[in-house]
């Protein structure tokens, strides 16, 4: 009988996850991928919140070095989280696992409006939720979305899933061949030596309130039911080394 370590669990998905190899965009093998992913998770009878972000659509900062407003841009990659969280609701429900999206920003027609007591309760139902439209503030990284949403919810873990590395490196393993897999870190690592794996904000709201964060590859099936299962692998971020 397989005995998952969490009960309630924050999958953080990129955008550029839902790319697949294009790079851009939605393509329907890699969502699908990841809903079946999900599906297996879910009937160990974990409750699974998603957080999933835009950049397969829209990068605010890459919108502002364009000459757009920094609030706009922002604002216009909430949408694209938006669309990307339909797309992955679409593919869940087309596996029958039910699914609730919660938008910060009010849009009653395509999605719930995000309620604190809703969410938990669509979760203690068996439904995954959906938390898309960020925080609903610019300014704030959909990483950001997860640790709130974590603490919110009291999710006992984030799951990081990445498109195109395994775990957290001393540096860029694409551009540096020495680069060295770290197996364990603490938030305070991640702060001192910069190593890009979230937002300093969304690093420091994990490390306030106690959320182990575990960074993998999401490309090889079956690891989000492996990291539940408490398989070793990707690298672990927590408040202290032990």
């Amino acid at each position: 009988m397989e005995s998952p370590v969490y009960k309630r669990i924050v999958l953080k998905v990129s955008g550029e996850s839902l790319s697949g190899q294009a790079g851009y965009g939605i393509e329907a093998d890699m969502i699908s991928s990841i809903a079946q992913q999900i599906k297996e998770v879910v009937e160990l009878g974990i409750e699974v919140a998603i957080v999933v972000g835009g950049g397969n659509i829209w990068r605010g900062i890459a919108g502002t070095a364009k000459g757009i407003d920094r609030a706009t841009a922002d604002y216009m990659g909430m949408l694209a989280t938006v669309m990307n969280s339909l797309a992955l609701q679409d593919a869940l429900e087309s596996i029958d696992v039910p699914t609730r999206v919660q938008t910060s920003i009010a849009m009653q027609q395509i999605a719930e409006p995000y309620i604190r007591r809703r969410a938990i309760r669509h979760l203690e139902k068996g439904r995954v939720v959906i938390f898309a439209a960020g925080t609903g503030n610019p300014f704030f990284s959909t990483d950001t979305t997860a640790a709130l949403r974590a603490a919110e919810i009291e999710a006992e873990v984030i799951l990081m899933a990445k498109n195109k590395v395994d775990g957290v490196y001393s540096a860029d393993p694409f551009k540096d061949e020495t680069a060295e897999k770290f197996e364990q870190l603490t938030y305070m690592d991640v702060l001192n030596r910069n190593l890009g794996v979230m937002d300093s904000t969304s690093t420091s709201l994990c490390m306030d309130n106690n959320i182990p964060l575990i960074v993998f590859a999401i490309t090889i099936p079956g690891n989000i039911k492996r990291v539940v299962l408490g398989d070793k692998i990707g690298t672990i971020v927590k408040g202290s080394a032990n």
